[in-house]
């Protein structure tokens, strides 16, 4: 163990970490979850085109975190990256709280007849995708880093498991907070107090990290871990022709003493990228060190690569687990704009806020997971559940959510079709609550799938690239919503399910098509969970490396 890390990190840095990321998530959500509604509302924008934006927004604030992460791994490390792209949210969301304070940068409101709201000048669409764009970079860019600085923080799995546990019970009630307070602020108050108190949350966030500096463990970065694989990549190539060996003293491991311990003969998977630690003539001096690194790489660099090839066909099973997700949260704002969201006579649910069902579900299901039911289960039943199995869980989970979604918009529409609104755009007379078991579900799924994702990766990434372990956790989203807005993009063009009056549409129908596609999906996982082999260095018989 570093001996850094025994004077740094561990339990002390958990307050800290969990507390701005707390805020941090608070200013997120803030003006995240009702961004839908505010454009419709304040900008005239129509429903199905807002759905696509939001959905692109949550695409590029899970997008970012990969750059973020390569920063980071390369370059300026965790904490440098926290702060600066904190700073940069801060801008973002100041921009639209700017613009929700002036008239002038946002249009007039409607006259009672819709034809009469008058469409946004190019100067107000600039104001507004200024501070989109400075808000999503630097809500993205802290998401994965300040994930893995908290990681980082632990040297137990033990310790990372139970953080990350919490770290989504955390951000999970947070985000039920953004979702319905700072939602309902906006709805009934005014959008610029709401964005006011995310400015504030914000700098918040960003203060109490700040606090806890001098607590933090922050490995040392010694070079980009992209250039091994880089190595790898080149070397392999250069020596295609060159025939493979299976006597380990012709494997290179290195002339330090880390790499010595390093098994001396590569695995049999991906035999062909072996080449690229086969020692041939000229490569190696005499005295171990390696003559050229874009020639001959060592042993552990080679199983480095391996390691991500391995764990991607999994990774990509999880991209069209997070469509249906995507989909589902755009439409469920849709359809609780046209049902009942009243409570009392003076008070009704904000069409946004229904998305809290969601993070509600999950913070209770994580919970009960982490404190009761996985316990329980080791102690009376000797039983744990793998990353992969949670994650397989969640899969089954969400498609289930699906299927009720279908069952819950066909009887809405049936209710829009027996009150005579499928022409109009009108609240049709069935609860919103109708959504919350979907919803809740959902919830659910989340619980098993992400943090399973999340420690799945983390775990077998190879120690180099742990921020880019956690950073593909958010590229799988970002790739998600992208691929809902061209999916609903899509299906609008092709069909007649999706027109801007939803009373007239057949979201069932595309509710349908997505258990459908995450059952074919499922069953991939299934292969590749099956196929796959946990990679435990600890497990590795140590042998003498050549020098």
């Amino acid at each position: 163990m570093d001996t850094g890390h025994q004077n740094r990190g561990g339990w002390i840095t958990f307050p800290f970490i969990i507390a701005s990321t707390a805020a941090l998530s608070l200013a997120a959500g803030g003006w995240m979850y009702n961004l839908m509604v505010y454009l419709i509302q304040e900008f005239h924008i129509k429903s199905i085109d807002a759905a696509l934006i939001f959905n692109l927004v949550n695409g590029c604030t899970s997008l970012i975190p990969v750059v973020a992460a390569i920063v980071a791994d390369s370059f300026l490390g965790c904490y440098a990256v926290v702060w600066i792209f904190s700073v940069i949210s801060v801008l973002g969301i100041k921009f639209l709280y700017l613009i929700s304070s002036l008239h002038c940068l946002r249009p007039q409101p409607c006259q009672e007849l819709e034809s009469l709201c008058k469409s946004p000048t190019n100067l107000q669409f600039t104001a507004l995708y200024t501070g989109i764009i400075l808000a999503s970079i630097g809500t993205g860019g802290v998401r994965s880093t300040i994930t893995t600085m908290g990681a980082d923080q632990f040297v137990k799995p033990k310790d990372q498991q139970v953080y990350f546990d919490w770290y989504f019970v955390a951000t999970s009630l947070v985000s039920v907070i953004a979702a319905t307070a700072m939602v309902y602020i906006e709805d009934n108050l005014s959008w610029a107090t709401g964005f006011g108190l995310s400015v504030a949350a914000n700098l918040f966030g960003l203060l109490i990290f700040l606090l806890g500096t001098r607590f933090y463990y922050r490995p040392k970065l010694d070079k980009s871990p992209f250039t091994d694989i880089a190595h790898v990549i080149v070397a392999t190539i250069r020596k295609w022709n060159v025939p493979s060996s299976s006597k380990s003293e012709e494997y290179y491991c290195g002339h330090d003493a880390k790499m010595k311990k390093m098994k001396a003969e590569p695995t049999k998977s991906f035999r062909f990228l072996n080449r690229a630690a086969l020692i041939t003539n000229g490569n190696v001096d005499l005295e171990g060190s390696n003559a050229d690194p874009w020639t001959t790489c060592t042993v552990s660099q080679v199983e480095e690569l391996k390691t991500l090839i391995k764990i991607f066909p999994i990774w990509l099973s999880n991209i069209l687990l997070g469509t249906a997700i995507g989909v589902q949260s755009s439409l469920s704002i849709l359809q609780s704009l046209t049902m009942d969201r009243g409570i009392t006579h003076h008070f009704k649910i904000p069409a946004a806020s229904v998305l809290v069902f969601v993070l509600i579900s999950t913070a209770i299901s994580l919970t009960i997971f982490d404190r009761f039911l996985m316990p329980a289960c080791k102690k009376l039943f000797s039983l744990t559940l793998s990353p992969l199995q949670r994650i397989g869980t969640g899969h089954i989970l969400i498609v289930i959510s699906m299927a009720i979604s279908a069952v819950v918009e066909t009887k809405r529409r049936n209710a829009a079709e027996s009150g005579n609104l499928l022409e109009r755009s009108m609240v049709v007379p069935m609860s919103v609550f109708w959504l919350v078991p979907q919803l809740a579900i959902t919830g659910i799924g989340n619980a098993f799938q992400f943090p399973g994702q999340i420690n799945l990766f983390y775990q077998e990434f190879p120690a180099s690239l742990k921020s880019m372990s956690t950073a593909l956790n958010h590229l799988v989203i970002a790739i998600s919503f992208f691929m809902s807005s061209a999916l609903m993009d899509l299906v609008r063009k092709v069909t007649n399910w999706l027109p801007d009056n939803i009373n007239n549409g057949r979201l069932q129908n595309v509710y349908w098509m997505l258990v459908l596609i995450g059952l074919i999906n499922f069953c991939y996982y299934l292969v590749c969970a099956c196929l796959y082999k946990y990679h435990n260095v600890d497990k590795v018989e140590e042998k003498s490396c050549h020098e």
